[in-house]
């Protein structure tokens, strides 16, 4: 068996610390605390995992992992809603950590899945080791898909909040960090079902296990360490705005008003071009405008069939547009137009102004001006 002591000591150290630091961090969230707990949980598992394979059998199978799906559900759930009450429901997502870990305590001194080979031996075990394998496939799953769904969510609803893209607040890191988790976990169970019914690989998933949780607990702590708190305040709600949906949604917008919002937000951005602040939110917009951000919400999606997003990003599209055609540009390149134009992220550019233009930003300059960047 390969010897995987200097892996588990990496891994303890590694999550123990940055557990540590992420507790400590300012401003103290509830997402911030439940990063920490997960790493936290990581080096317990980890310290568990040397003890059983240096001094004695602490439990039959590992336990721990159960709790990284829902960990990894309610850090998104809070992340992206900071203003958001804990709910002690919430606990009800723990249940199978808890019988898990009392059934591996008790049978702790049967080694139910020290060698997969054995897997399906037909002894009075063999039940639990199915349904142990089963539910922890389950939960994997489903709490990836869960959580791939609510940094979806997320997304799309940044694109009524705000005009412009950063990986601060679209957290791309955290849905490439939950796909490889289950893909990860995915390849492991392949690997285990591989070693259930024969010795077809040349190392042990054991090793493998533990070394992944270790990269994991890493890249995780690394990116959760840099990550600030997603909204300003600015982009929260306040009570005035809360009291707003709320008489919204019993008296609705009437039909004259909506037009009115409509032509009065379009006159105005074409006016006084806010859209060359590249931190443009609907909070400013509504700001500048008068008019409540959930009505620009409404008008634009009902009467104009955009999201803010698109609706900014379009009058930005239309001012690089007008920039390639004046002669005072012909020196700039095309992404310093861009940025000046209110873009912040080139690829943002490139793709909303070709799904516009239906040309590359280059293809368009050139085609209209000569001008090649």
């Amino acid at each position: 068996m390969v010897n995987i002591d200097p892996i588990l000591y990496i891994g303890i150290s590694q999550s123990f610390f940055s557990g540590l630091l992420i507790s400590t961090k300012k401003p103290f969230t509830t997402a911030n605390r439940l990063m920490a707990t997960w790493l936290f949980l990581i080096c317990i598992e980890l310290v568990f995992a040397l003890i059983n394979s240096t001094l004695l059998e602490v439990y039959s199978f590992p336990f721990v992992a159960f709790t990284y799906g829902p960990l990894l559900l309610l850090y998104v759930k809070f992340m992206t809603n900071p203003g958001r009450k804990f709910n002690w429901l919430a606990l009800f997502h723990f249940i199978p950590f808890m019988i898990f870990l009392t059934v591996s305590v008790i049978f702790r001194t049967q080694p139910l899945l020290e060698d997969l080979r054995n897997f399906f031996v037909p002894d009075r075990f063999i039940s639990l080791r199915i349904v142990y394998s089963t539910c922890f496939f389950l939960s994997v799953t489903i709490y990836s898909i869960l959580t791939f769904i609510e940094i979806k969510r997320h997304q799309d609803n940044l694109k009524n909040l705000v005009s412009y893209t950063s990986g601060v607040i679209t957290l791309n890191w955290l849905k490439v960090v939950s796909i490889s988790f289950y893909a990860a976990y995915f390849v492991l169970f392949i690997l285990g079902g591989l070693n259930m019914i024969g010795n077809y690989i040349p190392f042990d998933p054991y090793f493998v296990i533990f070394g992944f949780i270790a990269l994991f607990s890493f890249v995780y702590s690394f990116y959760g360490i840099k990550q600030p708190v997603i909204f300003g305040q600015e982009l929260k709600p306040d009570d005035d705005d809360k009291k707003d949906i709320e008489k919204y949604i019993k008296s609705g917008l009437k039909e004259s008003q909506a037009k009115d919002y409509l032509q009065k937000l379009i006159l105005y951005v074409e006016d006084n071009k806010p859209y060359l602040d590249r931190d443009l939110s609907i909070h400013d917009l509504s700001l500048m405008t008068g008019i409540p951000r959930h009505h620009i919400t409404q008008v634009l999606n009902e009467k104009h069939k955009r999201n803010f997003f698109m609706f900014i990003n379009e009058y930005r599209v239309k001012e690089v547009i007008e920039r390639f055609s004046d002669p005072k540009f012909n020196h700039y390149t095309i992404l310093a137009i861009a940025f000046d134009a209110g873009f912040n992220s080139k690829t943002t550019f490139n793709s909303i102004f070709k799904s516009q233009t239906g040309l590359t930003p280059s293809e368009f300059r050139e085609k209209s001006t000569g001008i090649s960047d």
